[in-house]
């Protein structure tokens, strides 16, 4: 995907993925995390600031460092190796509150003519899932790699 993005440093497993996020606010530390369900071979993708008194993510901080494309298609490049390290999984997303489910459903199809090609992408409305069409509200999204012949 060509998409202007950030320098990703991951762990070995490839379930932790961290990037600085540069702009007028200065160097912010982002952290995107796939996380285990309790669904087999469903993940959850857990996306924000660094807290730097415990290095977890800190879902709710606004940072307003005017880099939100880059720092989505950074999201997304991690999403692409992950799934090639684990292809055979699914991966959940939402927003911790409703803008940002609404930020994640616009970076989706800002980039959907790219990601339709490679997943298979699915909005969550009334706890079923349906495949995503653009300009739609979802309550959560889920892709799939689809598999390369």
């Amino acid at each position: 995907m060509k998409a202007d993005k950030y320098h990703l440093k991951s762990d070995s497993e490839f379930y932790r993925f961290e990037f600085i996020s540069e702009g007028p606010k200065g160097q912010i530390r982002k952290l995107i995390e796939f996380q285990k369900t309790n669904v087999e071979s469903v993940f959850n993708l857990a996306f924000g600031d660094i807290k730097k008194s415990s290095f977890e993510i800190d879902d709710l901080s606004i940072s307003a460092n005017n880099d939100t494309g880059k720092v989505l298609g950074t999201v997304i490049a991690a999403l692409y190796v992950f799934f090639d390290k684990y292809p055979n999984v699914y991966v959940y997303a939402t927003g911790s509150t409703k803008s940002r489910t609404r930020l994640y459903r616009m970076g989706i199809s800002k980039f959907y003519q790219e990601m339709k090609r490679d997943f298979y992408l699915y909005g969550q409305s009334e706890n079923k899932f349906v495949p995503f069409e653009l300009g739609v509200e979802y309550d959560g999204f889920l892709a799939q790699r689809k598999v390369k012949i």
